[in-house]
């Protein structure tokens, strides 16, 4: 059997975890210099399918033939000089029709509403982040019974819009973008970015989440080896980067994998699967080379990106047959539950797959729901992804800050219910793009009250976000308080960095996301109930929690936040002259103020809107290992 007929029958079983290798175009070369094009296609439906270019001509159609019973089109193309950079498209011919496709499989795409692909064969690209491979190897790993005991400050970010050329207001490439972004996410004490997707896709009002080229990276931006140098910026200046992933859907352009060979291909067949609320296809995720298809996609931008982690968008979509369908528009399985079976199994090959060759790449679940075992090991009934992100928390917590101080009182469980439910998964807390859109209002503008009481309240709530246990994510704008909604059209408005407000805002973000990174208590012991303490969990009438963070060395920090409007007082069953203050919201008096001498312990003044962290100097205990389920094990 030749590794041809290897690709061929792992594709079709569903296991060829390198399919981008077999399909799609390849380059080989013989004597005499020659280069050997050979295009690969799944179309099983299609009549013929035929190859159209700019080197044989756009109404020149060169058939493929039918190689596999399943349906693989092959042709092989030989020429003296180098395709590189040169477009194509396959014309699928069925019932009398014809229509022109993109290549599934194409590394590069012209994008748009053209969708050609382009010829992108190795480009040579010599990477220098060796140092930050290493350094990822060493982190994401599970220590003294902790899975993942380290910082993880994540800068969500949209290529198109965080910032764009003046004047014209025209896109920044890659290439222009590495030489800002890596800079100024390390000065800002951010571990990661993570963009929305970077795949190819038609719709700039999809923010890219309705995606057409799977393997080609955004050519509004430039290349793959653009993108390449970009990544390889930020690992070299110690940041890692998160991609967002789509295999829930992809929309109905007419060069994308919609209806591919003539009908549903990649998409259910069924009415009741097939089409999401979105106006997009649902991906059969049942079928075997769908799953090669979009596995080989995730491991692709691994290995040939040098990607850290793959944020998974809409996994709800994928898990519920019943998702966002009203009665009578599903069906249920033959017990009557709305599980996805299918979609569950999909899951678990993921990330096994993902896990058995990068152990240290993290699978993050963007799930809305509170379905169990997301963060689980798939040997124990799980699904196998590293992190969730906690969409629960933020909803209660932005219902929370934009009610009028008076009134929070009675929503005072969005603060002490997510300690509920914090360890039963691995959480990220998300300030996110989904949040700053559509009315919704910016972060800053989220707050209750006037102007100035809004950088006070968001000051607050972001030092209960970087303190309470989870990993963190917080959407670009968020650093400086923009007022105004995010727009996927317009660069953010760096110009409010002109006003002292905001100048400060950001000078306190870096200051916050330092002290987060410097101190162990806020990071070692996230997912596990060994690292926090309630210390007043239910002063609803204050508008008010205090708690402990601890780290594997028993060493802990005290954690007091007031969004309440008014000055008020709270106790400390410490000693006065044992306090440290470590890092506080800024709007107190004087540090001398934090702590006063009542006779039987401390009393902290607590100004409006304001937080601060304390640390007892005291004798240390250490925290003895727990037994923990290790993860990224198949």
């Amino acid at each position: 059997m030749q590794a041809t007929d290897l690709g061929a029958y792992y594709f079709h079983q569903g296991t060829n975890f390198e399919a981008y290798k077999y399909l799609g175009c390849t380059l080989t070369f013989e004597d005499g210099g020659k280069y050997v094009y050979t295009f690969r296609v799944w179309a099983p439906n299609a009549d013929a399918v035929a190859l159209i270019s700019d080197f044989s001509g756009w109404e020149s159609p060169l058939a493929l033939s039918r190689v596999t019973e399943r349906g693989v089109f092959e042709l092989s193309y030989t020429s003296m000089s180098s395709l590189e950079g040169l477009s194509y498209k396959y014309r699928i011919y069925r019932d009398g029709r014809e229509f022109d496709k993109g290549d599934p499989y194409a590394r590069f795409s012209r994008g748009y509403d053209d969708g050609a692909s382009v010829i992108f064969t190795d480009d040579g690209f010599e990477w220098g982040d060796k140092s930050w491979l290493a350094y990822r190897s060493r982190t994401v790993v599970e220590a003294e019974g902790v899975f993942l005991p380290t910082p993880i400050n994540v800068y969500e970010l949209h290529i198109g819009s965080f910032m764009r050329h003046e004047g014209d207001n025209s896109y920044l490439g890659y290439r222009e973008l590495a030489e800002i972004l890596p800079s100024y996410v390390k000065s800002m004490g951010y571990t990661h970015v993570e963009f929305l997707p970077v795949h190819e896709f038609p719709y700039d009002g999809s923010w890219g989440y309705q995606v057409c080229g799977f393997y080609a990276v955004s050519s509004r931006f430039g290349n793959p080896t653009d993108f390449k140098y970009l990544i390889n910026a930020l690992h070299k200046a110690g940041i890692g980067v998160i991609i967002d992933w789509v295999p829930a859907h992809f929309p109905k352009d007419a060069w994308g994998l919609f209806e591919f060979d003539g009908s549903p291909l990649y998409e259910y067949q069924g009415e009741d699967r097939k089409e999401s609320s979105w106006q997009t296809r649902f991906f059969d995720l049942g079928r075997e080379e769908v799953q090669s298809f979009l596995i080989s996609n995730a491991l692709y931008f691994l290995r040939e990106f040098h990607i850290d982690g793959l944020r998974v968008d809409a996994v709800a979509s994928m898990l519920y047959l019943d998702f966002d369908r009203r009665p009578g528009e599903w069906v249920p399985n033959s017990d009557g539950t709305n599980e996805n079976r299918e979609a569950a199994a999909f899951l678990r090959k993921f990330n096994s797959a993902v896990h058995g060759e990068f152990p240290d790449v993290l699978t993050i679940a963007e799930e809305s729901t509170a379905h169990g075992g997301l963060t689980s090991p798939v040997y124990n009934g799980g699904f196998g992804f590293d992190l969730k992100w906690n969409m629960g928390w933020a909803n209660d917590f932005y219902d929370y800050v934009s009610t009028d101080p008076y009134f929070r009182r009675y929503k005072h469980k969005a603060l002490n219910f997510p300690l509920m439910y914090a360890f039963s998964e691995n959480y990220v807390l998300p300030i996110s793009h989904d949040e700053v859109v559509h009315g919704k209002r910016s972060f800053i503008d989220k707050m209750f009250g006037e102007y100035e009481d809004k950088f006070l309240e968001a000051r607050a709530a972001l030092l209960l976000q970087m303190t309470y246990p989870g990993k963190k994510l917080t959407f670009m704008g968020t650093e400086y308080a923009q007022f105004r909604e995010w727009d996927f059209e317009n660069s953010l408005e760096w110009f409010m960095l002109d006003y002292p407000k905001h100048r400060e805002f950001r000078a306190y973000v870096s200051a916050l996301n330092s002290f987060y990174l410097s101190h162990s208590e806020l990071w070692e012991i996230d997912f596990d109930e060994r690292g926090f303490k309630w210390i007043y969990p239910d002063e609803q009438d204050k508008n008010l929690v205090a708690f402990k963070r601890l780290n594997l060395r028993g060493e802990e920090i005290i954690v007091i936040i007031s969004f309440s409007g008014a000055s008020q007082e709270i106790s400390l069953k410490v000693k006065p002259d044992n306090l440290e203050v470590l890092f506080d919201t800024g709007n107190f008096a004087t540090r001398s103020d934090f702590v006063l001498e009542n006779g039987l312990g401390a009393k902290i003044i607590m100004p409006r809107f304001s937080g601060v962290v304390l640390k007892e100097n005291k004798k240390k205990i250490n925290i003895k290992p727990k037994h923990k389920e290790k993860r990224n094990v198949l």
